[in-house]
């Protein structure tokens, strides 16, 4: 093996690799997925409830905003705009966590958890009020 080989973390190759295939991933859904099909899985809680869960519409508002219509992905499901970036920053930051200690301690925090669990309720709840 060449010596810069051994140089590479595993970290970095394994960050590189799931940014690879996220990247897929994104294409794939991109060209093949489409949300007037039928094609995408149905919610279980909405088919059994009535109700919309907080996830319901999300894959529809990604297939929008991959296609740049941010006004029906906003009708889909406009928690996708604040849960999208802030899952890929927990992430990013959970994948630095001996890089960032302080920022990572301050992030899962109970508190923080317990913000996030709190809007996701409210977005669930507000959502299915009249």
């Amino acid at each position: 093996m060449a010596a810069h080989c051994r140089n590479i973390k595993p970290a970095r190759i394994a960050a590189v690799t799931a940014a690879i295939l996220v990247l897929a991933g994104a294409a794939a859904f991109y060209y093949h997925a489409d949300s007037a099909s039928g094609l995408m899985p149905r919610c279980a809680f909405h088919y059994l409830t009535g109700y919309q869960c907080p996830g319901c519409g999300f894959q529809r508002a990604l297939h929008a905003l991959l296609h740049g219509d941010i006004a029906a992905a906003w009708s889909y499901n406009p928690f996708a705009f604040f849960a999208v970036p802030a899952a890929a920053a927990l992430i990013i930051i959970e994948a630095n966590r001996h890089r960032w200690p302080r920022l990572h301690a301050r992030c899962v925090h109970p508190l923080v958890i317990s913000a996030i669990f709190i809007a996701i309720t409210a977005f669930w709840i507000g959502r299915n009020c009249p």
